[in-house]
C-alpha cells in the first residue's frame, strides 16, 4: 500500500483551500506569512494558520527565516518545498506535453496510449532488475498514487489521481496514456490480450477499470 507520506500529501491536498494555499506559495517568488494568505484569498487568519500547519506537517511546507528590521514578534513565513516545486514543474511539463499531442488528429490518444504501454514496460523491466518476477496492476496503481480499490468481479475504483488537474484539462491525452498502462500491465498479469475499459471521472475524483478478471485483493 502507499507509505505514510503518501497518505499525508493524499489528506492534505483533500481540502480545496489547502490546495489553494499551497498555489499560492509555489506561484509566489517570496516567502509568504499568514496574514499576507489571509488577505489574498479572504479567509480568516486563525483558519489559515491551521491549514499552513496542516500543510507543514505533511512536508509540502517549510517555515523560511527572514530577517527584518522591524519591532515587535518576528512573522514566521513560508514557502513550498523544493520536492513540491518540484513536482508543480513536472506538472506543468505534462501539460505542456499533453497541448502538443492534442493538436493530433486524434486528439493525442494513439500516440499516448502507445506512450502508456511504454511507460508499463519500463516499470515491468525495473522490477525485473530488482528482482521481482511478477507485476501486479493494483501494485503499480497503488505505488503510482491511484489508491486502487476491487471487488471480487474485478471492477477496480481509484479513488485518487496524481494526474487529476492534467487529466481534466487533458483527459484525451492524460487517460489515454493511463489506458495504455493499464492494458500492457494487465496482458502480463493474465497473459491474454484484456478487454478493459478505462471510465474516466464517473465522479469528481473517482475513475473505474473493469472488464479485468476476478481479483483477490482489496
Amino acid at each position: 500500500m502507499a507509505d505514510r507520506s503518501d497518505n499525508a500529501h493524499h489528506a492534505a491536498l483533500a481540502s480545496e483551500t489547502r490546495r489553494q494555499i499551497l498555489d499560492m506559495l509555489v506561484e509566489s517568488r517570496d516567502p509568504l506569512d499568514a496574514l499576507s494568505i489571509a488577505t489574498r484569498i479572504d479567509l480568516h487568519l486563525t483558519t489559515v494558520r491551521f491549514h499552513l500547519d496542516h500543510l507543514e506537517g505533511s512536508g509540502m511546507v517549510r517555515r523560511q527565516p527572514i530577517s527584518e528590521k522591524r519591532r515587535g514578534r518576528p512573522r514566521t513565513f513560508y514557502t513550498a518545498t523544493p520536492v513540491v516545486r518540484s513536482e508543480t514543474s513536472q506538472v506543468q511539463l505534462i501539460d505542456v506535453l499533453a497541448e502538443a499531442l492534442a493538436t493530433h488528429d486524434d486528439g493525442g490518444r494513439a500516440s499516448a496510449e502507445d506512450a502508456g504501454r511504454q511507460w508499463a514496460d519500463d516499470i515491468i523491466a525495473q522490477n525485473t532488475m530488482a528482482g521481482t518476477n511478477r507485476v501486479e496492476l493494483l501494485t503499480v496503481l497503488d505505488q503510482l498514487g491511484f489508491d486502487p480499490h476491487t471487488d471480487a468481479q474485478g471492477t477496480i475504483e481509484l479513488r485518487a489521481c496524481p494526474f487529476r488537474d492534467s487529466a481534466v484539462a487533458h483527459p484525451q491525452v492524460v487517460c489515454s496514456v493511463h489506458r495504455g498502462l493499464i492494458e500492457r500491465i494487465l496482458e502480463i498479469e493474465e497473459d491474454t490480450s484484456p478487454n478493459v475499459a478505462l471510465l474516466p471521472f464517473v465522479q469528481p475524483d473517482l475513475c473505474v477499470i473493469t472488464g479485468t478478471r476476478r481479483i483477490s485483493h482489496t
